[in-house]
Formats: structure tokens, sequence, C-alpha cells
């Protein structure tokens, strides 16, 4: 049962990681300004706009002179969660 605990955990560590690096992708392009119809502009887009959304929904003080800061907190929460995650279940 450890063994499957252990792998669970490591499977949701990468894919907080993978989610990570696609919201800082996604915030970088956002510098730039790339072609919308790109089909992997729209897959960032559709992977990271819900919960852009949510963020900003919530916290509508994130965004300061046209700067959405709403990537920097979600990077955070996911970090904590994932820290609290291996720690809590692991130990």
């Amino acid at each position: 049962m450890n063994a499957l605990l252990f792998s669970i955990v490591q499977l949701i560590h990468t894919v907080i990681n993978l989610y990570i690096w696609i919201i800082i992708i996604s915030a970088l392009l956002s510098f730039v300004r790339p072609d919308p119809y790109n089909p992997i502009v729209q897959t960032l887009y559709r992977l990271t706009e819900p919960v852009y959304g949510w963020v900003r929904r919530k916290m509508p003080f994130l965004i300061i002179s046209g700067i959405d800061l709403s990537p920097i907190v979600i990077i955070l929460g996911l970090q904590f969660l994932d820290t609290f995650m291996m720690r809590a279940l692991l130990g």
C-alpha cells in the first residue's frame, strides 16, 4: 500500500510541476502576442484561462496598471499544495 501511495503522490507532483511550466509559458507568451489561431496557443489558453478567470474573480486586485499577477498567485498556490502534499502524505 505504501508503494501505491508513493506512486500516486509522485504522479500528482509531476502533474503539478507540468502545470506550473504551462502557466510560465503562457505568461511569457502573453508578452509577445502570438497568433491566436495557432493550435499551441489555443491549447495553452484552454488549459490556463479557466484558472486565471477563477483567480481574477476571487482577487480582482491582482491586476495592477494592466499587469495581471494571477499567474504568480497560481504558481505560489500550486507550490504550496505540492509541498504540503509531499510532506503530509510522505512524511
